[in-house]
């Protein structure tokens, strides 16, 4: 995700936090610090990250879950609103899609009985509303909060883990798209419910309803995605003219390239047709304001770039470029020399396309 950085690596999967994650925290400090002054501040920010770090359990608790189906999480977010773990893929059976949705939530409850039980917290309706008051009991707020993150999760719409429940359960009865659909509908309704409660007076839940809507209409569209990507082959959505660069270019070279082309990413291939790498626009004028067009497109290219073979499904192309968070995956023929490529973008125009088709 952009605009985020690594803080750590756990069980495989990188812990990152998005720059808005420290303008909460600031906020949270200013907020405290006009009530109580310095003390107030920083016991605010402790109970903001200690509620954080119950966050990441949670996510921790999907990735764990995930892994026994063989399935790698490369990464978990923090963002203002809560956590974020990127699963390589997300189960197809229902009942494993079930215990690894639930598993987030499982964690919670556990923190919450072990502050209870062994710490001594209490939850109460006070505890709750005053999650910003120093005065009521550090223990009791962080109880409460995981308590709160258990029945808000478990709302059986998306992109709540409920949703993922509720998609699975009617999976059972239903076509996995149609269930998506139906689960990503009540999602959207959520938002709109929550939107116009933020105009009540919480700006928050207005943000919060736009990152809900959003997200079950991306759940929607990787669903139908997915589906429709079974029954077509790399070979039928592949990229197969375009612009290549050689490996003694330069970032002026491919800055030339650029204006001349529609491309967006341009390989980078030896003399004998194998793929070296991919230089994205981004990275070309990263490059170009760095380092200036001199710059070999070796030093600035992505390498580690997936490759697939000419027969492969689009679906397994798909699951490469979410695995490896790659610019595009590389299509090859069995000399292993690059045909082509894939890319997010020509993806979606595929979608399009298919869309327009069906009418």
């Amino acid at each position: 995700m952009a605009w985020s950085f690594t803080i750590a690596r756990i069980l495989g999967s990188e812990v990152r936090i998005h720059v808005t994650f420290f303008l909460l925290l600031l906020w949270i400090g200013v907020a405290h610090y006009q009530a109580g002054g310095i003390p107030a501040a920083i016991e605010g920010v402790i109970f903001i990250m200690a509620l954080f770090a119950c966050v990441v359990a949670h996510e921790f608790g999907h990735a764990l879950m995930a892994r026994r189906y063989g399935i790698r999480t490369p990464d978990i977010t923090l963002l203002p609103i809560g956590g974020l773990a990127r699963l390589e893929r997300m189960p197809e059976k229902p009942a494993q899609e079930i215990a690894v949705a639930l598993a987030g939530p499982a964690v919670n409850v556990v923190i919450a009985a072990v502050l209870i039980l062994f710490l001594g917290a209490s939850i109460d309706g006070e505890a709750l509303q005053a999650l910003e008051n120093p005065a009521v009991s550090f223990l009791a707020r962080l109880a409460s909060v995981n308590v709160f993150l258990v029945v808000f999760n478990l709302i059986p719409a998306f992109p709540m883990d409920g949703g993922r429940v509720l998609r699975a359960v009617l999976a059972m009865r239903y076509s996995r798209v149609h269930a998506t659909q139906i689960a990503a509908r009540i999602g959207q309704g959520l938002a709109f419910f929550f939107g116009f409660l933020g105009l009540m007076g919480n700006p928050i839940l207005i943000f919060i309803a736009i990152f809900v809507y959003l997200a079950a209409t991306a759940e929607a569209q990787q669903t139908g995605l997915q589906d429709v990507a079974r029954n077509i082959g790399v070979r039928d959505a592949m990229i197969t003219h375009y612009e290549a660069l050689g490996p003694q270019a330069t970032i002026g070279d491919a800055a030339d390239a650029l204006l001349h082309t529609t491309q967006h990413e341009f390989p980078v291939i030896d003399g004998g047709g194998h793929l070296l790498g991919v230089l994205t626009r981004n990275a070309m004028i990263e490059a170009l304001s760095k380092t200036g067009p001199a710059t070999p497109v070796l030093d600035a290219m992505t390498v580690d770039i997936p490759v697939i073979g000419l027969n492969s499904r689009l679906e397994k192309a798909l699951q490469a470029m979410q695995a490896a968070n790659a610019p595009a995956i590389a299509v090859v023929d069995a000399d292993q020399r690059l045909v082509g490529y894939i890319s997010p973008e020509n993806i979606g125009e595929l979608m399009m396309i298919r869309s327009a088709i069906a009418g």
